[in-house]
Parts: structure tokens; sequence; C-alpha cells
């Protein structure tokens, strides 16, 4: 019981506790809010007061910025209206001084009009006055105006003949002094570097025997060895009474030169029959073939050129065994390929180009035997397809004038081609083809109006026209020559070059009685 109380009087001193702290903080918190109230009214009024402040200076800012803008705006106002006034002094100066142009302008245009009417009346009185000449002129030469052009034509004719002679001259005679210092120089340069020797090899070759009895084993019991040996190579054999020779005919080089060494081994053997044969012609076959890649690669080595496809190098060889007119195609073909570098040396060309295109030239004719075509074509060709350079191409294609040299390595394989053919001992020529050339030329001379006769001489290196002095003057005399040089030029081929003199002589004849 006495702790029921106890505990009752202690809960009632609790809740008086908790209710006067809540009556004090109550009174505390109402002071605080009292105190904030005014502190708020007191911000509130002194942020009026400043806002106020600020309000007024502001207007007085915008009002001197108002002032500032308005003065400059008049500024601007009063400049563009002082240049708006320069500008229509400015224009109306321009508009007064394309009047007085205009005023001019008229002025002068009445005095062209004017200018013009009297131009107009002095050409119809000149007209007048030529026409009145003309017609005195014709009455004093006898002349009507169409003859009188065609007599000044006739004149002015002989004239321009005169002077056409005169400058032909003249002109041939510098291109002559230029042309001839500077060929001579480098050709001369060229041919003293280069010295090639030369032989002249025909379509048969010949077998020594050791004796006569030989013949016999050749030929073989009714014949059946000689024809082995035909059908084997490809090759006649001759065999007549010859003392202890037997000739091998073919105009397949290389084929030729398989049958002697067949027929020199069968010889050296002793043992000849049809079965011996085929082997000989086998061995021979592949040691020619040896050979022909030797001489190649002689050829290259030689040349100084390096690089040239395999099958084109076996070509090369091939060109040991071949003859034009005599003349060896291997050795003409490095002759040319010297003088082709050497000239190009000369040039400032391209000098293992030059070399290479003039070693080559000729490499159809190692095919003209076995294809069709002509050995340019075939030298192309075969060129191409083994994928020689352009102007290698274009040197072999053009070094006969088949086609338009397109480089200067071209130009120099042609004149080297020409050097190694033309020089003395290089080749033999046909009597046949000799003497149409001699009369082609005596033909083309006699074509001409006003030639008595003519004569090639010197080999057909020149040829000499007498002319009839009645019918060609001088002058015209210069003309003929150049003319019948340029058709010689265009109809014949022929090595070097050829002269063309013309006589005219006048002879008078008396008799003293």
């Amino acid at each position: 019981m006495p702790y029921i109380i106890g505990g009752i009087v202690a809960l009632v001193c609790a809740v008086v506790g908790f209710l006067s702290g809540s009556i004090y903080r109550r009174k505390s918190a109402e002071s605080t809010i009292g105190s904030a109230e005014d502190e708020a009214r007191r911000i509130l009024n002194d942020a009026i007061k400043n806002a106020e402040q600020k309000k007024k200076e502001a207007l007085l800012e915008a009002k001197d910025e108002i002032h500032q803008l308005r003065q400059e705006t008049e500024r601007d106002l009063r400049e563009r209206r002082s240049e708006v006034q320069r500008q229509e002094h400015r224009i109306q100066q321009k508009e007064e001084s394309l009047d007085r142009k205009t005023d001019n302008l008229e002025a002068k245009e009445e005095k062209l009009a004017a200018r013009a009417k009297e131009i107009d009346a002095r050409i119809e009185e000149c007209d007048r006055i030529k026409q009145s000449q003309m017609d005195l002129l014709e009455k004093i030469s006898g002349f009507t105006k169409e003859q009188a052009k065609a007599h000044l034509l006739e004149m002015l004719d002989g004239e321009l003949t005169h002077e056409k002679a005169v400058k032909i001259m003249e002109f041939e005679q510098q291109t002559k002094e230029d042309s001839d210092k500077i060929a001579k120089n480098i050709i001369g340069h060229a041919i003293q570097r280069c010295a090639a020797d030369h032989s002249s090899e025909m379509t048969v070759s010949v077998v020594a025997l050791p004796n006569d009895e030989m013949k016999g084993r050749i030929i073989g019991r009714e014949g059946r060895n000689i024809r082995a040996l035909e059908t084997a190579t490809g090759v006649d054999l001759i065999i007549d009474d010859t003392p202890e020779t037997i000739t091998l005919s073919s105009f397949d080089p290389v084929r030729r030169e398989i049958a002697r060494v067949a027929l020199e081994k069968l010889i050296l053997d002793g043992r000849i029959h049809p079965g011996r044969i085929e082997e000989t012609v086998a061995k021979a076959t592949a040691e020619v073939e040896a050979t022909i890649k030797q001489e190649g690669e002689r050829a290259m080595i030689e040349a100084g050129i390096h690089g040239i496809n395999p099958e084109l190098v076996k070509l090369l060889g091939k060109l040991r065994y071949r003859t034009s007119y005599g003349q060896n195609v291997l050795n003409h073909s490095l002759e040319v390929c010297h003088l082709s570098g050497l000239m190009a040396a000369e040039m400032g060309a391209d000098v293992t180009l030059a070399k290479r295109a003039g070693l080559l030239h000729d490499i159809g004719k190692a095919l003209d035997h076995e294809q069709e075509g002509s050995h340019i074509q075939l030298g192309v060709e075969a060129a191409k397809k083994y994928r020689e350079n352009e102007t290698v191409l274009n040197a072999i294609h053009a070094h006969h004038g088949d086609v338009e040299a397109k480089s200067l390595i071209a130009f120099i394989v042609q004149a080297a081609d020409a050097i190694s053919a033309a020089r003395p001992g290089a080749r033999r020529e046909n009597i046949e083809s000799y003497i149409k050339r001699l009369e082609k030329l005596e033909e083309i001379a006699n074509s001409f109006n006003g030639v008595e006769t003519s004569f090639a001489i010197q080999a057909g290196r020149e040829v000499r026209i007498v002319v009839k002095p009645e019918l060609v003057s001088d002058d015209q005399m210069v003309l003929i020559s150049h003319e019948i040089a340029q058709r010689i030029e265009n109809e014949l081929e022929y090595p070097g070059q050829i002269k063309v003199n013309v006589i005219r002589e006048s002879r008078a004849v008396d008799y003293a009685k």
C-alpha cells in the first residue's frame, strides 16, 4: 500500500513537471516568434528601401544611356545626310558629264556621217578614174585585162622558177653542210671503232672424203644409206664426179649443218648403215643445238647485254647458220649492235637499249625458214611474245621502213643496219638485180621532159643526166635534179646514196673558110 501511494505521488509529480515545462517552452517560443517577426519586418523594410534606392539609380542610368544613344543616333543621321548629299552631288556631276559626252558624240557622229558621204563620193570618183585609166592602158598596150594578167603571171612564173631554184640550191647547200658534217662525224666515229669480219656463204656445204671408195659406202646397197641420211636430215646429198667430196644442199642452214656434222662423224666412225645413221643424226642434232645455244650466249656476252629470254638466245644462235646476200646474219647483228651503241653514245641516247635493239633487229630471220611471213613480222611477233621493250619492238618493225620510226633508237638501228649492209665486201649482190637497178635509174631519168640521155655509173652510185639546153634552163636544171632524186628515193631500194648529176651544155660551132 505504501508503495502504491508513493508511485502515485511520483506520477503526479512527473505530470506537474511536464506541464510546467511545456508552459515554459511555449512562452519561450512565443517570445522567440515575436522577435523573429520583428526582425523579418525590419529586413523587409530595409529591402524595400534598398529596392527603391536601386530603382532610382537604374532610372538615372537608363536616362543617361537614352541620352547618349539619342546623341549618337543624331550624329549618325547627320553623317548619313552629309554622305547622301555628297553622293547626290557626285551623281549630278556625272549626269552633267554624260550629257556633255552625249552632245560631243552626237556632234562627232554628224561629222563622221558627213565624212562617210565625202569618202563614198571620192571612192566613186576613184573608180571612174581607175576605169578610165584601165581603158587607156588597154588602148596603149593592146592587151585586154585577161591578156595582161596572163602576161604578168607568165613573167612571174619565170621569176619564181629562178627564185625557187636559188632557194633550193641554198637550202640544199646549207643542209648538206650541216647534215654531212654531223652525220660523217657520228658515222665515222662508229665505223672506225667497229671492225667486224665478213664472210660469204652459200646454200651448200662441202664435205671432204678420205677417198672415193667412201662415196659407195655412203650411197649403200641400192642407195639405202643415202636415202636414210636424206630422210633423217632433210638435206639433199649431191654425189658427182668431183673427187673426194660430197655436196650437201639445203635452204635450211641448220639442217645443212646437222647433216654435215653427222656425215663427218659417220666417215670418221666408218660404220655406215641406216640404224647407225639415225643414231649419228640424233647426236649431231643435239650437238648443233648445244652449239646454237653457245653461239647465242656468246653473242649476248660479246654485245654486253643481259636479261634476254632463253628462247630468244636460241634464236640468236640459229642466226650463226643463216646468211643474207652472203653475209652471216649473226655477225651482221653483232655489227649492227656495236654500231648502234656507238652512235647512241655520240647522240646521247640509251646505249644499252640501242645495242639490244640492234642485236635483235634481224631475229626473225631465224624463223623465216620454218614459218610463213617476212622476217620483220616474225621478229616482231617473237620479241613481243617474250616481252621485249616497246622501243625494241618498234626498232625491229621499222628497220626497213615498213612502219614509222617512233624513237631515236629506231632511227639509229636503221642507220646501223644500212652501214653494215652497204660497206664494201659485206654482201654479194645478184648480177640480175644489179643490172635492173641500173636500168631503172636510167629509166627514171629519161622519163623527164628535156632529158636527152642518161648514164648510170660508178656501180649505180651516180647517174649523169644530159639535158637539152634549148628546153631546160639553168634554173630548171636544179628543179629537175631535185625531182629525179625524189623519184629515186620513192621508187628504188639501194644501200648508201645515189648522186644525181644534171649536165647542161650549149655549143656553138662555126668554120673559118
